[in-house]
């Protein structure tokens, strides 16, 4: 027998239904069980539809659809769409210590995905931010070797006590807390007491690139 029909039979013994009364619930009619058993050029007289509607009737599931049982396809996740902004990852390292890195073109190795209503929250447009990695240990205990550090490329104005991503004199690439005093010099300092604070004079305050605030940062944990 068809594996259809053969469910419904089963069914209907279950429910202690006869196939006219089943019919009559589903279709309005007594004759639509028994038109399913009818040939039809080479098949069978019923539709989708028709078995929505009876297998309501008879509490059966109609499913079409991967094999039951099996592993589910993972879901896709947008990680740049309504929900989720991609922030790139670029390849450089920026010094929270003695030593400082420089690319001219840093290459973007990975993107992270941050919700778009947590960075408009804290006021960060995802074209305009960056991450990248601190190295050394100055700005302990907040960034340490290996965070990340999200850079605010808006936020690029020297502002009082902020930490910022900079290009320093050497052109390397730092990450500090900047302190300025009423003449306009600047000061580098460090959160980490055993690094001692840098002086940089108006002139070569002026020779330095600020490239945004850092706004977040994140650590692997071992």
């Amino acid at each position: 027998m068809d594996p259809i029909l053969s469910e419904i039979e089963k069914a209907l013994e279950n429910k202690g239904l006869s196939a006219a009364a089943a019919s009559m619930m589903a279709a309005g009619h007594y004759s639509l069980i028994k038109n399913m058993k009818a040939s039809k050029a080479g098949g069978k007289r019923y539709s989708v539809e028709t078995l929505e509607k009876l297998a309501e009737v008879l509490g059966l599931e109609l499913y079409f659809g991967p094999p039951r049982g099996a592993d589910p396809e993972p879901p896709v996740l947008d990680i740049d769409g309504d929900d989720f902004a991609a922030i790139p990852r670029l390849a450089v390292e920026a010094s929270a210590g003695t030593g400082a890195l420089n690319d001219d073109t840093p290459e973007i190795v990975g993107k992270l995905a941050f919700r778009r209503d947590w960075l408009r929250k804290i006021g960060v447009k995802p074209d305009r931010a960056m991450l990248i990695t601190v190295t050394g240990d100055s700005m302990a205990p907040d960034l340490r070797p290996g965070d990340l550090a999200l850079i605010d490329q808006d936020r690029n104005a020297w502002e009082h006590n902020r930490v910022v991503a900079l290009v320093d004199l050497d052109g390397g690439l730092r990450i500090k807390r900047v302190l300025l005093d009423p003449g306009r010099a600047m000061v580098l300092a460090s959160d980490n007491p055993a690094h001692l604070p840098e002086l940089r004079t108006k002139h070569e305050a002026a020779r330095l690139t600020c490239l945004g605030r850092v706004v977040w940062s994140g650590r692997h944990w071992e």
